[in-house]
């Protein structure tokens, strides 16, 4: 799921990149710049926030988890996950 947000966020962030520079090749000359700028702007902060809030992928229940050592006498034989 996380993969598919960061996807949708880097399209969308792409989406408005390219209609920020839209201005800055007269393909639309009759559009004022301002109708442009402000629309791609805003899609850019909404992909920017999606990348973030996306995260890294990584589960957050295993940060949660504390690993503890089991021991055999004075060795350490193995690890155990301890909530």
């Amino acid at each position: 799921m996380a993969i598919k947000n960061k996807l949708l966020g880097y399209a969308i962030a792409g989406l408005g990149l390219a209609g920020l520079a839209l201005p800055s090749f007269n393909i639309l000359p009759n559009i004022p710049k301002i109708y442009l700028t402000i629309p791609a702007l805003i899609l850019i902060a909404i992909g920017v926030m999606m990348l973030i809030t996306s995260g890294s992928g990584k589960s957050k229940n295993n940060q949660s988890q504390k690993e503890v050592p089991i021991y055999k006498g004075k060795e350490i034989v193995g690890y155990r996950v301890e909530d």
